[in-house]
């Protein structure tokens, strides 16, 4: 007996109790929509938000449902609900493998540059689609980078294909798991369901505040690379790409790859480099790939007690033990002639760490491990800095590259050229003052006393003031002695795109290469890095049928 045809609706705006159960969520999106339990096909939690405002009675999850039931069965209740707007048709769910696939696409042997998430994602629908795929990665397998990076820790110099940036998973395997996205695209659920499949909390299907941690994303990703295996792809880890061998155009086609493990044929290239990739963009610059300047986010790390930042999120009573480590998101719209500041990576439990691959240079990031056990809080204070701003240090392509150099040299001599920390209290910040005595933090270089106002160029020394003012009245304490700032934060995101074509993707001027994800100026984090290198995969197989299909 065949299935009688279904509908999916997305109830939006529910309630509900910090402690309350699914199940009691779902007989109550029942009642909303006048349906018979009994009759409800599916269900399932589409998104959740806290809503933290203690004044309306208590914090509570806001949440978006959907519900599947047999068409043509709908009940009044729910046709009313949708005039309101109360109830919509819930979004099309996509799928990782193309259906329709173009065979001479299909044939192709494709390699994909780096094991981050675009390229892993980028992978997966090229091989679930049929396609024979290599992936490369300069860096080592998780199993392998650990150790490597431990010893840089231990002092040991800097290596530069095995650390926080590069290595299996890219950088983000060191930092917080984080998957939010303010975008909504169908490839969004099964990208997250392949997580869940590889280990990850079921939750991150609908947190809208989702996180893996570190710990967790180091067990993921063997079982993320052994399922990709399954399918038939090759990894060559400890493979860097050192130049494009190429067939003239127009437009020029790229017929193999020359390694640091010698020349590497292929019939189609994704390129997921990272935003940290500098010497690879060189050489693919030296190939004839274009390149141009883009704005990126430039700033500090700012690092409290979790205490503070929980009480000032949750208050200190039950409600605070249930939701654990409080997290934020901050932002400082432009004005008074300063340009906007947001606060970004933001880890509740976490620590400070060096995000370092070439000597003499020093960039801080973030990180925590799932159970968020750390007593300190961090997050980058960030903003935009463009083009106008890499003036002096060139006009070409990479200047802002240039511009990231300076500052990163700059704030290693401060520190002692020794990978401790210039920082300052965020009061002496304020007020330009000096900052003594030790000073206490979850950076395991440490941290010294040090003049960040004056180390950062002036236009971000007094955006970040502002903003900081600002963040205080959000959470109380946060421009207070307890507060301190820790630099530099330079490795964001990137500051080049690689320019492509809108409606393939494919890079200009090139037949069959596809830049994807934050190092081609794509994306901005996990989730977008997967989403984009995911659809361009889709393009590259079938450039008509993957833009016509969710």
């Amino acid at each position: 007996m065949s299935t009688p045809p279904a509908t999916r609706w997305r109830l939006l705006n529910l309630g509900q109790a910090l402690d309350e159960p699914e199940a009691s969520l779902r007989a109550r999106a029942c009642r909303e929509i006048g349906l018979d339990p009994g009759r409800l096909r599916g269900f399932r939690i589409a998104r959740r938000a806290l809503d933290a405002r203690r004044s309306r009675g208590g914090m509570r999850f806001v949440c978006h449902v959907d519900l599947v039931l047999d068409a043509g069965r709908e009940p009044a209740r729910l046709r009313r609900a949708v005039r309101s707007g109360r109830v919509q048709p819930a979004p099309d769910e996509g799928a990782l493998a193309l259906e329709s696939v173009d065979p001479e696409r299909r044939a192709r042997h494709w390699v994909v540059v780096g094991t981050g998430p675009a390229g892993i994602f980028a992978a997966s629908v090229l091989a679930r689609s049929g396609a024979r795929v290599t992936m490369l990665d300069r860096g080592p397998r998780i199993e392998e980078r650990g150790p490597r990076v431990v010893a840089f820790h231990r002092g040991a110099p800097p290596d530069p294909e095995a650390n926080l940036l590069f290595g299996e998973g890219g950088a983000g395997t060191y930092s917080d798991g984080k998957l939010y996205t303010r975008v909504d695209d169908p490839l969004e659920v099964p990208i997250l369901e392949e997580l869940v499949a590889c280990g990850a909390p079921a939750d991150i299907l609908f947190d809208s505040r989702a996180h893996i941690g570190t710990d967790r994303l180091h067990r993921i990703l063997p079982r993320l690379r052994a399922r990709l295996e399954a399918f038939g792809v090759e990894f060559r880890f400890d493979v860097r790409l050192d130049g494009l061998m190429t067939e003239p155009g127009p437009p020029t086609r790229v017929r193999a790859l020359r390694t640091t493990a010698g020349e590497l044929g292929c019939d189609g290239l994704i390129l997921a480099t990272g935003h940290s990739a500098r010497d690879t963009w060189s050489a693919l610059a030296d190939a004839g790939l274009t390149f141009e300047a883009k704005p990126f986010q430039f700033g500090v790390r700012v690092e409290h007690p979790q205490e503070l930042i929980t009480a000032g999120r949750y208050g200190t009573g039950p409600e605070a033990e249930l939701l654990g480590p409080a997290s934020y998101t901050l932002v400082c719209k432009a004005g008074e002639g300063l340009a906007a500041a947001h606060s970004f990576c933001m880890c509740p439990g976490g620590r400070i760490v060096a995000t370092v691959n070439e000597p003499g240079l020093l960039c801080t990031n973030g990180m925590s491990n799932s159970t968020h056990s750390s007593r300190w809080a961090n997050a980058a204070l960030v903003m935009t800095v463009g083009p106008e701003a890499f003036a002096e240090f060139g006009s070409g392509p990479f200047a802002g590259v240039a511009f990231q150099r300076h500052f990163e040299a700059r704030f290693f001599a401060a520190g002692g050229s020794s990978y401790a920390a210039p920082a300052q209290l965020v009061p002496d910040f304020l007020a330009g003052a000096e900052t003594r005595g030790e000073l206490r933090t979850s950076y395991r270089f440490g941290a010294v006393p040090g003049r960040v106002d004056t180390l950062l160029p002036a236009s971000v020394r007094d955006g970040l003031r502002r903003a900081l003012a600002r963040f205080d009245r959000a959470i109380p304490g946060f421009a207070g002695p307890e507060g301190l700032l820790v630099g530099v934060e330079s490795r964001s995101s990137g500051p080049v795109r690689m320019p492509r074509e809108d409606s393939t993707r494919v890079a200009l001027g090139f037949e069959n290469v596809y830049p994807v994800g934050e190092g081609a100026g794509y994306a901005g984090g996990i989730m977008s890095a997967a989403l984009d290198g995911a659809r361009s995969a889709r393009l590259a197989l079938n450039p008509a049928g993957a833009r016509s299909t969710p």
